[in-house]
């Protein structure tokens, strides 16, 4: 790895497989399948296809929470795809999301299959086939909407620039971390200042907004994300903190976090979710027999 300070980029850039870090083995400059692979399909309308990071976390608590709501037509299948693994380069995976990114959805209730990929378009779909999390009224709608675009926008600063470069990059280069804790530092300014003076993102309701924005800056101030939380000094966000842990009480947001989570506690992690009977057991049974 060449040191960063001796650095000049080549007048045409190439890809060098060595580089990367932790994520070297799944990123690279091509999209399309790597190799067949067809996905399982359960007996519910709803297929996910994901993982529990952040932006995975968004669609299975919007789930949960359109569940807990009554709406039964939101029975979902969650199957697991192992990006470190490769799965998201499965022919019929890039068959669902082109670009090869969790989570992606397979919307089978009508009677021709309709893909949904992009988190943010994804709860904005069941928002809308549900009719619930997504305010009627324009300005409330207007509100809610530019709140989750923001997250979608600014997350790449959070995740793919500071995350990055603060937890997984193979060398620590100070102007990358101070640039991008700054940026990050400001969005939770952001955040801070609008819920002084609001319940929630959008108002005083809960919406996909929150959902959307909750695993990724929630996770943040709660210490759960890059163990982060010292160096950005995120108890100085007291209302971020205070609207963290008001959503993270919520019975569907902790159901949300579990389904597809294939690291931490056992206790915690449920690789696969098809009937709600399933977060009864945990699956611990199946982890601990490595199914």
């Amino acid at each position: 790895m060449t040191d960063s300070s001796d650095y000049t980029p080549p007048k045409v850039w190439t890809w060098n497989k060595v580089n990367g870090g932790r994520f070297a083995s799944i990123n690279r400059p091509i999209a399309g399948p790597t190799h067949d692979k067809e996905l399982p399909v359960g007996r519910h309308p709803l297929q996910l296809y994901s993982l529990a990071t952040p932006n995975g976390v968004k669609v299975t608590v919007m789930l949960e929470e359109l569940l807990a709501l009554g709406h039964g037509g939101a029975e979902y299948d969650a199957w697991l795809i192992k990006i470190g693994d490769g799965d998201q380069f499965g022919s019929g995976f890039v068959a669902v999301n082109p670009n090869s990114k969790i989570p992606a959805l397979m919307d089978r209730s009508g009677p021709t299959p309709i893909r949904v990929f992009e988190s943010g378009a994804i709860l904005v779909y069941l928002a809308e086939k549900f009719g619930a999390f997504l305010p009627a009224e324009a300005g409330a709608r207007a509100e809610c909407l530019s709140w989750l675009f923001w997250q979608m926008g600014s997350a790449p600063y959070l995740g793919g620039g500071f995350g990055h470069f603060y937890a997984y990059a193979p060398t620590k280069i100070e102007y990358a971390i101070d640039r991008f804790a700054m940026e990050v530092k400001r969005q939770l300014d952001v955040l801070d200042r609008r819920l002084a003076e609001s319940a929630y993102l959008a108002g005083g309701d809960y919406t996909i907004a929150d959902m959307a924005v909750w695993p990724w800056y929630g996770g943040l101030v709660q210490g759960s994300l890059y163990g982060a939380a010292e160096f950005l000094q995120v108890q100085d966000y007291k209302h971020v903190q205070r609207w963290a842990e008001t959503i993270g009480t919520r019975p569907a947001v902790q159901r949300g976090r579990m389904v597809n989570r294939a690291s931490g506690e056992p206790a915690s992690q449920l690789h696969e979710r098809h009937d709600a009977g399933d977060f009864a057991t945990k699956t611990q049974d199946k982890l601990a027999a490595g199914t």
